[in-house]
């Protein structure tokens, strides 16, 4: 008879340290496409390099919003009804080697978006695909949390799965910036890499492709398939027979456990205002705290080191005190030190308080993917991660409109800090309706 109670059932009691470290390794590769690709380099290198001198009344800044837009609906639509393929055909990880794959491709075609704002279009595509096929790579993966972890170390290993992106991101952006962007002149960065034609710039997005492509195979290699749980009498269906599939599900859900319906509303809330922290913090670090733009990037790997530390830190408490108590202390923490944030002046100020902010990231982003997982019935993760996207896609457009609402009647870029909190706030209040998963009674 098993006496392991404490594994909840579907979930990797057998999982080994190598596996759950190839699993991470996905993580480090990842940051890749989220720190290089879509925050410091390559999207500023679109609107502030590429499309400088676009011709027209709509600034590169704009048709980027727009790409990034399409992108999230376009995710909104695809990620639930893949997830829920993923489940009923056991084949999570060929997906998430194809998706990886595909991502992969599109960051190298980014080599080929010169710095000329008629290759603008190009790079929008490429960087608007990529977002599409990397979130939807992000499905699978999350889901395949429940094979490399049990019931007593899942807060654990999710907070190591973040950490690594954390990690990754930092080694990645040093490297990136001492040696293809640091410096003034023609020449940049300890390999003195011409600028003309943007071509240090594009050689990053090239390391960024292979950086990717290299540290998301061991998992690929380590991480068995799941077997497929659907019964054997099901039958395939096509792609908006998934929709009726989903719906029916989600009906069901409903009617079953409406705590997993809650989650996923309140998580929606409080992941978009932590996603506006990163994305409006340099813009911030710039216009109201004086922070030069080439220290922002400096600033960047501080923010992504105490992250990282964080969500280790909160790994372990998750494991002793339950996912909602980590993200519920989370959110009131952040929400006190951005309210200090909108008082405070000066680059000092900014690196204390903005790194403070920072340490409360981690942990929120990683207890949220362990909550989803202890709430999921068996067999369903990858659908579940697929609302996860989507639901979170659903209100992305909160936090930089309530950014820019406040900012604008203000008149001040500070007071676009109230949007965020107002954000945070609201996912806080949402989450406290929602009921802790329950705790597992080891024996």
């Amino acid at each position: 008879m098993n006496t392991h109670t404490d594994v909840r059932p579907g979930m990797g009691a057998d999982a080994t340290r190598r596996q759950v470290f190839a699993w991470g390794l996905w993580d480090w590769g990842s940051a890749a496409f989220n720190a290089v690709i879509l925050t410091f380099v390559f999207s500023v290198y679109l609107t502030d390099a590429v499309g400088d001198d676009l011709p027209g009344s709509i600034s590169a800044s704009t048709w980027l919003g727009w790409a990034l837009g399409i992108a999230g609906f376009a995710i909104a639509v695809l990620a639930p009804v893949s997830g829920q393929k993923y489940d009923a055909t056991g084949r999570r990880k060929r997906s998430l080697g194809v998706l990886t794959f595909v991502t992969v491709v599109l960051m190298a075609g980014m080599f080929f978006v010169r710095d000329d704002h008629h290759y603008l279009w190009l790079g929008l595509v490429l960087l608007g695909a990529g977002s599409v096929i990397f979130e939807l790579a992000n499905v699978p993966y999350n889901a395949m949390l429940s094979q490399v972890s049990t019931e007593k170390n899942i807060g654990r290993v999710s907070g190591f799965g973040w950490s690594m992106g954390y990690f990754g991101g930092i080694v990645l952006l040093l490297l990136c910036y001492t040696g293809f962007i640091a410096g003034d002149g023609d020449t940049r960065g300890f390999l003195s890499i011409t600028t003309d034609d943007g071509l240090n710039i594009r050689l990053v997005a090239l390391l960024a492709a292979v950086w990717f492509a290299v540290f998301a195979l061991p998992v690929l290699f380590a991480v068995p398939e799941k077997p497929h749980q659907r019964a054997d009498d099901e039958r395939r269906v096509g792609f908006v027979e998934s929709y009726r599939v989903l719906w029916s599900d989600l009906k069901e859900l409903w009617n079953e456990d409406r705590r997993t319906v809650g989650f996923l509303g309140a998580s929606a809330l409080f992941r978009d205002g932590l996603a506006g922290v990163f994305t409006f913090g340099a813009v911030l670090a710039v216009t109201v705290y004086e922070i030069s733009a080439a220290d922002v990037l400096l600033f960047g790997v501080a923010a992504n080191v105490v992250s990282a530390l964080g969500a280790l830190a909160a790994g372990r408490i998750d494991d002793r005190v339950g996912p909602k108590a980590v993200i519920v202390a989370s959110l009131v923490s952040m929400i006190a030190v951005g309210a200090v944030l909108l008082v405070v002046s000066g680059p000092l100020m900014f690196w204390i308080f903005g790194l403070l902010l920072c340490l409360f990231v981690g942990p929120a982003q990683s207890s949220a993917r362990t909550f989803l997982v202890r709430i999921t019935p068996v067999g369903r993760e990858g659908q579940m991660f697929g609302l996860y996207a989507t639901t979170g896609r659903a209100v992305s457009f909160l936090a930089p409109t309530l950014f820019g609402f406040f900012a604008w009647w203000f008149g001040a870029d500070r007071a676009g800090i109230v949007g965020l909190l107002l954000v945070l706030a609201a996912g806080l209040a949402s989450l406290l309706a929602v009921r802790a998963p329950e705790r597992s009674v080891v024996r």
